[in-house]
């Protein structure tokens, strides 16, 4: 299944594009996310956990920027993964586009997303796919926004420390709680009642 998304962020394209290809540091923002090993300069490894109601998923996998073209601030980004339990796993790719906004930068999302085994069931409803995507980019992209609001702080802010100690870098924000999608499935089907009224 394919859907896209997008958020903003308060930098222009030339400013955002390192922020936003230093997995290191962003990967904390994403809900139910943890890095657990930086293979390369390119490759990592972690885990990410995501609730459907009753059941709890949790992936362990691989992430890899394919391609990054810093001329054009795009990036394609895949990402696969198996369920810890052995009930299958999702392969994913991600075409990211950094486009100039009055609020800084617009960054265009574009994933193509395979779920297999028994998870396919769990998320058999794009529609609840789509949901959850779009909590989880807007939930990653308040916790980068707050994010670069410390660093500017922390740039701002007088220098008062000796010449024998490099200045401390902003803490990395703390890892969020995973997405419930039993939320997410109230949500989806209140818009659902809400269209259907809509047009009586």
């Amino acid at each position: 299944m394919e859907f896209a998304n997008w958020f903003e962020v308060p930098l222009p394209p030339a400013e955002a594009w390192p922020v936003l290809l230093d997995i290191e540091r962003i990967a904390p923002c994403m809900p139910g996310a943890e890095l657990t090993e930086v293979v390369d300069h390119s490759t990592f490894r972690g885990n990410i956990a995501i609730r459907l109601g009753p059941v709890a998923l949790s992936f362990a996998g691989t992430i890899k920027i394919d391609e990054a073209d810093e001329a054009k601030h795009t990036a394609r980004i895949s990402a696969q993964g198996s369920d810890a339990k052995g009930r299958g796993g999702v392969n994913a790719t991600s075409i990211f586009r950094l486009e100039p906004s009055p609020a800084g930068s617009r960054v265009l999302v574009h994933t193509n997303l395979t779920l297999s085994g028994s998870v396919a069931q769990y998320g058999r409803s794009i529609g609840i796919i789509q949901a959850t995507a779009a909590q989880l980019i807007s939930q990653f992209a308040k916790c980068l926004k707050e994010r670069l609001a410390q660093l500017r702080t922390v740039a701002a802010a007088p220098e008062q420390v000796s010449l024998r100690r490099a200045p401390s870098r902003a803490p990395v924000p703390a890892a969020g709680k995973p997405i419930s999608g039993l939320a997410l499935i109230v949500k989806l089907s209140w818009a659902i009642i809400g269209r259907l009224f809509w047009r009586l």
